[in-house]
């Protein structure tokens, strides 16, 4: 039998972490997988020492011009055999029993394309993420997955790869999702944590958040790709109604449905609340 897993690990200035990532991955079962690391033009001194000092171990490491997350993860795909993959960021820890348990639930079913996991948070936050089952409805709003998932790699190249489109932006996994589950291929969330995500104060997802240009560019490139399927315009348009009809109600059920959802449910079951802002 050849490779299961190929874990993709783009690095880009984390050598640091990047060390730690390839310890916890020593705790799993190495006959699972291959790792692919990917130096995606980094131009820290210490991350190129160390990227060197891993391939004179016999890391498999590829070195390219910096062009940005999407394509470093499509090189690294490129690059391995594995018939599943596993992006790894470089700051991220996988936990023992993730890989083994994900192929489990692959070879179960040969229509599950994606399966995520819950994750511990470290750094400057901590507790648990728990992103829930899949719902296709709550994934077109907004991504709730993180990359770090086991992909099967048949659907991964029926669908296309990461967008280079989306290049130093961010967000081309919730694309890849969008287009495995618009494919009517399945996702299965395995409720336990399973691996560890690092919030650092400079990370590139609080960059993109912070920056508003970021974000509108991307919701405006995912509506514009996905014109049939796309329209947060009418989530608004829904809202704004059902506000204007009733200031006061919306308010007072946003505040029960936040902050007392036990009596939320109980007045839906007994029908004195409609369902829904």
């Amino acid at each position: 039998m050849g490779v299961r897993v190929s874990i993709i690990i783009p690095c880009y200035n984390q050598g640091v972490f990047l060390l730690e990532a390839l310890e916890s991955l020593k705790k799993c079962d190495n006959s699972l997988f291959e790792i692919v690391i990917v130096n995606d033009g980094s131009t820290d001194g210490k991350t190129v020492e160390i990227l060197n000092a891993l391939r004179d171990k016999g890391y498999n490491i590829i070195f390219q011009e910096n062009k940005g997350l999407a394509a470093a993860r499509n090189v690294g795909v490129q690059n391995s055999s594995g018939e599943f993959i596993l992006p790894l960021d470089a700051d991220n820890l996988i936990r023992p029993d993730y890989i083994c348990k994900a192929i489990k639930i692959m070879d179960a079913d040969k229509n599950v394309g994606v399966v995520y996991a819950d994750a511990q948070f470290f750094g400057i936050k901590s507790g648990a993420w728990k992103p829930g089952p899949f719902n296709m409805q709550k994934l077109m709003v907004a991504n709730y997955i993180d990359a770090c998932a086991l992909i099967r790699r048949s659907i991964l190249e029926q669908v296309g790869k990461y967008d280079t489109g989306m290049k130093y932006m961010g967000w081309e996994d919730w694309d890849l999702w969008l287009r495995i589950s618009f494919a009517n291929y399945s996702f299965h969330y395995l409720d336990e944590i399973l691996w560890d995500y690092r919030v650092a104060p400079n990370s590139m997802a609080k960059e993109v958040y912070n920056n508003y240009e970021k974000p509108n560019f991307l919701e405006n490139y995912i509506a514009a790709k996905y014109p049939d399927k796309i329209g947060r315009e009418h989530i608004v348009e829904f809202v704004v109604t059902r506000f204007k009809a009733n200031p006061l109600l919306f308010f007072g059920k946003l505040v029960i449905r936040s902050y007392f959802p036990n009596y939320y449910k109980k007045l839906l079951r007994g029908n004195k609340i409609r369902n829904g802002l």
